[in-house]
Protein backbone atom coordinates (compact mmCIF):
# COMPACT_ATOMS: atom_id res chain seq x y z
CA UNK A 1 0.00 0.00 0.00
CA UNK A 2 1.20 3.46 -1.01
CA UNK A 3 1.94 6.15 1.92
CA UNK A 4 -1.19 7.95 -0.41
CA UNK A 5 -3.22 5.21 0.40
CA UNK A 6 -2.37 4.93 4.09
CA UNK A 7 -3.03 8.36 4.83
CA UNK A 8 -6.77 7.85 2.74
CA UNK A 9 -7.70 5.04 4.67
CA UNK A 10 -6.51 6.74 8.10
CA UNK A 11 -8.89 9.82 7.32
CA UNK A 12 -11.84 7.07 6.08
CA UNK A 13 -11.41 5.84 9.75
CA UNK A 14 -11.58 9.10 11.58
CA UNK A 15 -14.50 10.45 10.20
CA UNK A 16 -16.02 7.15 10.43
CA UNK A 17 -15.50 7.16 14.35
CA UNK A 18 -15.22 10.45 15.37
CA UNK A 19 -16.92 13.71 12.89
CA UNK A 20 -20.45 13.80 13.54
CA UNK A 21 -23.07 16.71 13.89
CA UNK A 22 -22.73 19.34 16.21
CA UNK A 23 -26.00 18.94 18.77
CA UNK A 24 -27.41 17.43 15.89
CA UNK A 25 -27.66 20.67 13.99
CA UNK A 26 -27.95 20.28 10.06
CA UNK A 27 -24.96 21.78 8.08
CA UNK A 28 -22.55 21.40 10.83
CA UNK A 29 -19.55 18.72 12.03
CA UNK A 30 -17.52 18.50 14.55
CA UNK A 31 -14.60 15.84 15.96
CA UNK A 32 -15.81 14.15 18.46
CA UNK A 33 -13.56 13.59 21.51
CA UNK A 34 -13.28 9.75 21.98
CA UNK A 35 -14.59 6.70 20.68
CA UNK A 36 -16.47 4.89 21.63
CA UNK A 37 -18.38 7.99 22.74
CA UNK A 38 -19.54 8.69 26.55
CA UNK A 39 -22.45 10.41 26.58
CA UNK A 40 -21.03 13.84 27.18
CA UNK A 41 -18.45 13.22 23.94
CA UNK A 42 -21.84 12.58 22.26
CA UNK A 43 -22.88 15.90 23.13
CA UNK A 44 -19.48 17.06 22.57
CA UNK A 45 -19.39 18.84 25.78
CA UNK A 46 -15.42 18.05 25.78
CA UNK A 47 -14.76 19.10 22.46
CA UNK A 48 -11.26 19.63 23.25
CA UNK A 49 -10.52 23.41 20.87
CA UNK A 50 -7.05 22.80 20.04
CA UNK A 51 -7.88 18.86 18.40
CA UNK A 52 -9.99 20.33 16.05
CA UNK A 53 -7.71 22.16 14.89
CA UNK A 54 -5.43 19.36 14.08
CA UNK A 55 -8.09 17.94 13.04
CA UNK A 56 -8.99 20.85 10.42
CA UNK A 57 -5.37 20.87 9.27
CA UNK A 58 -5.08 17.13 8.81
CA UNK A 59 -8.29 17.53 6.38
CA UNK A 60 -6.54 20.28 4.58
CA UNK A 61 -3.66 17.37 4.39
CA UNK A 62 -6.38 15.50 2.72
CA UNK A 63 -7.31 17.73 0.64
CA UNK A 64 -3.99 18.77 -0.62
CA UNK A 65 -3.36 15.47 -1.50
CA UNK A 66 -6.24 14.05 -3.29
CA UNK A 67 -8.77 16.86 -3.67
CA UNK A 68 -12.16 16.48 -3.55
CA UNK A 69 -15.67 18.73 -3.73
CA UNK A 70 -17.19 16.76 -0.57
CA UNK A 71 -14.21 17.40 1.43
CA UNK A 72 -13.84 20.79 0.56
CA UNK A 73 -17.39 21.00 1.46
CA UNK A 74 -16.85 19.29 4.40
CA UNK A 75 -13.93 21.63 6.00
CA UNK A 76 -16.63 24.38 5.10
CA UNK A 77 -18.72 23.03 7.76
CA UNK A 78 -16.02 22.28 9.83
CA UNK A 79 -14.80 25.67 10.14
CA UNK A 80 -18.26 27.24 10.77
CA UNK A 81 -18.78 24.75 13.45
CA UNK A 82 -16.09 25.66 15.63
CA UNK A 83 -16.91 28.77 16.25
CA UNK A 84 -20.60 28.19 16.98
CA UNK A 85 -18.90 25.57 19.63
CA UNK A 86 -16.47 27.95 20.56
CA UNK A 87 -19.64 29.99 21.44
CA UNK A 88 -19.59 32.80 18.71
CA UNK A 89 -16.27 33.65 19.33
CA UNK A 90 -12.84 32.07 17.32
CA UNK A 91 -10.87 32.40 20.09
CA UNK A 92 -9.99 31.42 23.95
CA UNK A 93 -7.36 31.87 26.72
CA UNK A 94 -4.47 29.74 25.50
CA UNK A 95 -2.26 31.29 22.85
CA UNK A 96 -1.05 28.22 21.74
CA UNK A 97 -4.65 26.74 21.08
CA UNK A 98 -5.36 30.19 19.00
CA UNK A 99 -2.27 29.55 17.09
CA UNK A 100 -3.51 26.34 15.94
CA UNK A 101 -6.38 26.89 14.74
CA UNK A 102 -5.04 30.08 13.11
CA UNK A 103 -2.13 27.55 11.20
CA UNK A 104 -5.14 25.31 9.99
CA UNK A 105 -7.38 28.36 8.92
CA UNK A 106 -4.42 30.06 7.30
CA UNK A 107 -4.37 26.95 4.77
CA UNK A 108 -7.87 26.88 4.10
CA UNK A 109 -7.64 30.23 2.99
CA UNK A 110 -5.26 29.06 0.63
CA UNK A 111 -7.50 26.83 -0.61
CA UNK A 112 -10.01 29.38 -1.29
CA UNK A 113 -12.61 28.18 0.90
CA UNK A 114 -14.69 29.95 3.06
CA UNK A 115 -12.57 32.99 2.68
CA UNK A 116 -15.04 36.16 4.11
CA UNK A 117 -15.20 33.49 7.57
CA UNK A 118 -11.28 33.13 7.73
CA UNK A 119 -10.66 36.35 7.41
CA UNK A 120 -12.45 37.45 10.55
CA UNK A 121 -11.11 34.61 12.07
CA UNK A 122 -7.47 35.00 11.39
CA UNK A 123 -7.92 38.80 12.41
CA UNK A 124 -9.16 38.08 15.49
CA UNK A 125 -6.46 35.45 16.05
CA UNK A 126 -3.51 37.61 15.00
CA UNK A 127 -4.89 40.30 17.23
CA UNK A 128 -5.16 38.60 20.55
CA UNK A 129 -1.14 36.54 19.90
CA UNK A 130 -0.07 40.29 19.62
CA UNK A 131 -1.69 40.96 22.78
CA UNK A 132 0.40 38.49 24.77
CA UNK A 133 3.47 39.47 23.87
CA UNK A 134 5.16 40.90 26.76
CA UNK A 135 9.28 42.04 27.80
CA UNK A 136 9.14 39.70 30.95
CA UNK A 137 11.92 37.45 30.26
CA UNK A 138 13.24 38.70 27.62
CA UNK A 139 9.98 39.04 25.58
CA UNK A 140 7.76 36.13 24.09
CA UNK A 141 4.23 35.20 25.14
CA UNK A 142 2.34 33.50 27.74
CA UNK A 143 0.86 30.34 27.31
CA UNK A 144 -2.45 31.34 28.76
CA UNK A 145 -3.81 34.68 29.50
CA UNK A 146 -3.18 35.56 32.69
CA UNK A 147 -0.62 33.28 33.29
CA UNK A 148 3.25 34.13 34.55
CA UNK A 149 4.48 30.75 32.27
CA UNK A 150 5.91 31.51 29.21
CA UNK A 151 6.60 28.42 27.23
CA UNK A 152 7.94 26.33 23.48
CA UNK A 153 3.79 25.29 22.82
CA UNK A 154 2.73 29.11 22.50
CA UNK A 155 5.84 30.74 20.84
CA UNK A 156 6.61 28.10 18.51
CA UNK A 157 3.13 27.47 16.44
CA UNK A 158 2.59 31.72 16.99
CA UNK A 159 6.14 32.17 15.58
CA UNK A 160 5.07 29.76 12.35
CA UNK A 161 1.51 31.91 12.43
CA UNK A 162 3.06 35.59 12.36
CA UNK A 163 5.63 34.25 9.41
CA UNK A 164 2.92 33.01 7.28
CA UNK A 165 0.68 36.16 7.91
CA UNK A 166 3.80 38.21 6.45
CA UNK A 167 4.96 39.79 10.03
CA UNK A 168 8.59 38.89 9.95
CA UNK A 169 9.35 40.73 12.32
CA UNK A 170 7.35 39.37 14.93
CA UNK A 171 8.47 35.88 13.80
CA UNK A 172 11.68 36.28 14.08
CA UNK A 173 11.41 38.17 17.45
CA UNK A 174 9.40 35.11 18.98
CA UNK A 175 11.87 32.55 17.30
CA UNK A 176 14.88 34.59 18.49
CA UNK A 177 13.55 33.84 21.94
CA UNK A 178 13.06 30.52 21.83
CA UNK A 179 16.75 29.84 20.91
CA UNK A 180 18.54 32.06 22.88
CA UNK A 181 15.97 31.16 26.17
CA UNK A 182 14.48 27.52 25.89
CA UNK A 183 17.22 26.10 23.13
CA UNK A 184 19.72 23.32 25.58
CA UNK A 185 23.67 24.69 24.12
CA UNK A 186 24.34 20.91 25.30
CA UNK A 187 22.07 18.87 23.59
CA UNK A 188 20.38 20.97 20.80
CA UNK A 189 17.21 19.78 22.55
CA UNK A 190 13.94 22.86 23.02
CA UNK A 191 12.93 22.48 27.09
CA UNK A 192 9.50 23.40 27.58
CA UNK A 193 9.20 26.65 29.16
CA UNK A 194 10.33 29.56 31.94
CA UNK A 195 8.53 30.87 34.77
CA UNK A 196 8.20 34.69 35.38
CA UNK A 197 7.52 34.42 38.89
CA UNK A 198 9.93 32.60 39.86
CA UNK A 199 12.43 32.45 36.92
CA UNK A 200 12.85 28.91 36.59
CA UNK A 201 13.12 26.51 33.71
CA UNK A 202 11.07 24.12 33.09
CA UNK A 203 13.33 21.44 31.15
CA UNK A 204 10.91 18.43 30.18
CA UNK A 205 11.70 17.42 26.59
CA UNK A 206 8.58 16.86 24.63
CA UNK A 207 8.50 15.59 20.99
CA UNK A 208 5.85 18.51 20.49
CA UNK A 209 8.15 21.55 21.12
CA UNK A 210 10.65 20.17 19.09
CA UNK A 211 8.49 20.47 16.46
CA UNK A 212 7.29 24.10 16.56
CA UNK A 213 10.89 25.48 16.91
CA UNK A 214 11.75 23.09 14.23
CA UNK A 215 8.62 24.78 12.27
CA UNK A 216 9.54 28.52 13.32
CA UNK A 217 12.83 28.29 12.35
CA UNK A 218 12.24 26.60 9.24
CA UNK A 219 10.09 29.92 8.26
CA UNK A 220 12.74 32.27 9.14
CA UNK A 221 15.25 30.29 6.83
CA UNK A 222 17.46 29.91 10.23
CA UNK A 223 18.71 26.59 8.48
CA UNK A 224 21.25 25.85 11.32
CA UNK A 225 18.98 26.12 13.95
CA UNK A 226 16.52 23.95 12.34
CA UNK A 227 19.64 21.01 11.29
CA UNK A 228 20.51 21.16 14.91
CA UNK A 229 17.30 20.37 15.93
CA UNK A 230 16.65 17.11 13.52
CA UNK A 231 20.20 16.14 14.63
CA UNK A 232 19.04 16.37 18.41
CA UNK A 233 15.50 14.51 17.91
CA UNK A 234 17.61 11.92 15.82
CA UNK A 235 20.21 11.23 18.45
CA UNK A 236 17.89 11.96 21.61
CA UNK A 237 14.10 11.75 20.95
CA UNK A 238 14.13 9.00 18.32
CA UNK A 239 17.03 6.83 19.01
CA UNK A 240 15.26 3.77 17.65
CA UNK A 241 14.20 6.01 14.51
CA UNK A 242 10.90 5.85 15.77
CA UNK A 243 9.31 8.89 17.47
CA UNK A 244 7.85 8.36 20.66
CA UNK A 245 4.21 7.66 21.87
CA UNK A 246 2.35 9.12 24.81
CA UNK A 247 -0.86 8.17 26.96
CA UNK A 248 -3.48 9.68 25.07
CA UNK A 249 -5.26 12.70 25.58
CA UNK A 250 -3.21 16.03 24.43
CA UNK A 251 0.63 13.94 24.13
CA UNK A 252 -1.82 12.14 21.39
CA UNK A 253 -0.76 14.97 19.25
CA UNK A 254 2.94 15.70 20.01
CA UNK A 255 4.87 13.29 18.12
CA UNK A 256 2.80 13.67 15.08
CA UNK A 257 3.54 18.09 15.18
CA UNK A 258 6.74 17.12 15.60
CA UNK A 259 6.24 14.55 12.39
CA UNK A 260 4.47 17.27 10.29
CA UNK A 261 7.49 19.94 10.62
CA UNK A 262 10.43 17.08 10.22
CA UNK A 263 8.32 16.12 7.12
CA UNK A 264 8.64 19.76 5.98
CA UNK A 265 12.24 19.58 6.97
CA UNK A 266 12.82 16.98 4.85
CA UNK A 267 11.77 18.92 1.81
CA UNK A 268 13.77 21.86 2.66
CA UNK A 269 16.57 21.78 4.40
CA UNK A 270 20.03 21.76 2.40
CA UNK A 271 22.20 18.53 3.67
CA UNK A 272 22.19 15.31 5.48
CA UNK A 273 19.44 16.17 7.93
CA UNK A 274 17.28 16.25 5.29
CA UNK A 275 17.48 13.00 4.78
CA UNK A 276 17.46 12.08 8.53
CA UNK A 277 14.17 14.14 8.80
CA UNK A 278 12.59 11.73 6.37
CA UNK A 279 13.72 8.37 7.45
CA UNK A 280 12.17 9.65 10.74
CA UNK A 281 8.84 10.30 8.88
CA UNK A 282 8.60 7.21 7.01
CA UNK A 283 10.04 5.35 10.20
CA UNK A 284 7.69 6.04 12.06
CA UNK A 285 4.87 5.78 9.75
CA UNK A 286 6.07 2.46 8.97
CA UNK A 287 5.60 1.23 12.63
CA UNK A 288 2.09 3.46 12.90
CA UNK A 289 0.76 1.37 10.52
CA UNK A 290 2.07 -2.12 10.88
CA UNK A 291 0.57 -1.23 15.06
CA UNK A 292 -2.96 -0.07 13.98
CA UNK A 293 -5.74 -2.60 14.18
CA UNK A 294 -8.93 -3.09 11.94
CA UNK A 295 -12.18 -2.04 13.47
CA UNK A 296 -15.16 -0.21 12.53
CA UNK A 297 -14.29 2.09 9.91
CA UNK A 298 -10.78 1.10 8.74
CA UNK A 299 -7.32 1.21 11.00
CA UNK A 300 -7.29 2.18 14.69
CA UNK A 301 -3.89 3.58 15.72
CA UNK A 302 -1.69 2.68 18.78
CA UNK A 303 -0.75 5.67 20.92
CA UNK A 304 2.52 4.17 21.01
CA UNK A 305 3.40 3.96 17.50
CA UNK A 306 6.51 1.78 17.93
CA UNK A 307 3.55 -0.98 19.70
CA UNK A 308 0.56 -2.43 18.15
CA UNK A 309 -2.83 -1.17 19.24
CA UNK A 310 -5.24 -3.68 20.58
CA UNK A 311 -9.57 -4.30 20.49
CA UNK A 312 -11.33 -3.15 22.37
CA UNK A 313 -9.44 0.38 22.18
CA UNK A 314 -7.39 1.10 25.49
CA UNK A 315 -7.97 4.65 26.59
CA UNK A 316 -5.01 6.17 25.40
CA UNK A 317 -6.68 4.56 21.58
CA UNK A 318 -10.36 6.02 22.00
CA UNK A 319 -9.01 9.53 21.84
CA UNK A 320 -9.23 11.68 19.09
CA UNK A 321 -6.22 13.24 19.54
CA UNK A 322 -4.39 9.66 18.85
CA UNK A 323 -6.39 8.93 15.96
CA UNK A 324 -5.73 11.94 14.41
CA UNK A 325 -1.95 12.17 15.52
CA UNK A 326 -1.75 8.86 13.68
CA UNK A 327 -3.37 10.02 10.29
CA UNK A 328 -1.51 13.74 10.56
CA UNK A 329 1.80 11.00 10.44
CA UNK A 330 0.96 9.16 7.38
CA UNK A 331 -0.33 12.48 5.55
CA UNK A 332 3.11 13.91 6.72
CA UNK A 333 4.93 11.08 5.32
CA UNK A 334 3.08 10.64 1.84
CA UNK A 335 4.16 14.23 1.36
CA UNK A 336 7.71 12.76 1.02
CA UNK A 337 6.59 10.37 -1.96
Amino acid sequence: MTSAERAAAAERAVLARHVRRLWALPGTALGRSGWPPTFGQRLHWHWNYWWQAHLLDSLVDAQLRAPDEQRARLISRFVTTVHRRNFGTWVNDYYDDIAWLGLALQRVRELRLVESTVDEALAAIGRRLHEGWTDDLGGGIWWRRGDAFKNAPANGPAAIFHARAGDRDRAAAMTRWLTETLVDPATGLVWDGIRADTGELVTYIFSYCQGVYLGACLEQAAWDEAARTVRAVAEHVAPQGIMPGSEGGDGGLFSAILARYLALAAKTLPGAEAETAARLVRQSADACWSGAVTTTGGPLFSSVWADPAGLPPGKAERDLSVQVGGWMLLEAAATLD
